[in-house]
């Protein structure tokens, strides 16, 4: 008889912190969470230890979050958001009109400042990696990623409205996730050139992206 698989662990907040101190109790969590991941990692990391780091009670962390995995996605959330606050400027007709070199020029930039800010971010580099190790975080990930594709195609179609949007969507949403396991790739290999990896891969977007204008 097969065996059955364990239940996703729970991600809902169970309620969300109104008052000053309920919030100051919150963002400690948080803190100490992001503190401790990139101290003993995913697997040592536990409640307890986030408890212990807050000081503060069981009862007090549970009053939000049911488990680590709650107030890891939490953070996961936090930061693609973070990271996409980044495209909002850059995600315009303008952008996408650009000749194929300078495009590829503001796709290494965009590149490089997502790199940098997700090294600054308090353990910005251990949440990404547990995003992508963790099956229960994956739908963070791919929920932005989702998300970043439908704010880059409106100005893309805009700019080329000759352009097939299904092609155009599924380009793009290809791009992301390159980049997006570019970064990954950095941040497991620091011996790699970020700078030579930014500028390889945005010509690899800017051609691609470039070969749908019509």
């Amino acid at each position: 008889m097969p065996a059955t698989r364990p239940a996703p662990p729970d991600l809902e907040l169970k309620k969300a912190p109104t008052q000053a101190r309920a919030v100051e109790t919150y963002e400690r969590i948080l803190a100490a969470c992001a503190e401790l991941l990139g101290e003993v990692g995913i697997e040592r990391l536990s409640t307890n230890l986030v408890c212990q780091r807050a000081g503060i009670s069981p009862p007090a962390l549970y009053q939000y979050f049911p488990n680590k995995y709650a107030i890891l996605h939490e953070l996961g959330t936090r930061l693609m958001q973070v990271q996409n606050e980044l495209l909002t400027p850059w995600a315009v007709p303008a952008t996408f009109q650009l000749p194929e070199t300078d495009f590829a020029a503001s796709v290494a930039d965009l590149f490089l400042k997502t790199l940098a800010l997700t090294e600054h971010m308090p353990a910005g580099v251990w949440v990404t990696r547990a995003l992508r190790a963790v099956p229960s975080l994956q739908s963070v990930r791919n929920l932005s990623h989702d998300q970043v594709t439908d704010m880059l195609l409106l100005p893309f179609m805009s700019a080329h409205p000759s352009a097939d949007p299904a092609r155009a969507k599924l380009t793009i949403r290809l791009a992301i996730d390159a980049l997006y396991a570019a970064q990954e790739l950095l941040f497991d290999d620091p011996s790699l050139d970020a700078e030579a990896v930014a500028s390889t891969m945005s010509e690899m977007v800017a051609a691609q992206l470039c070969r749908l204008r019509g």
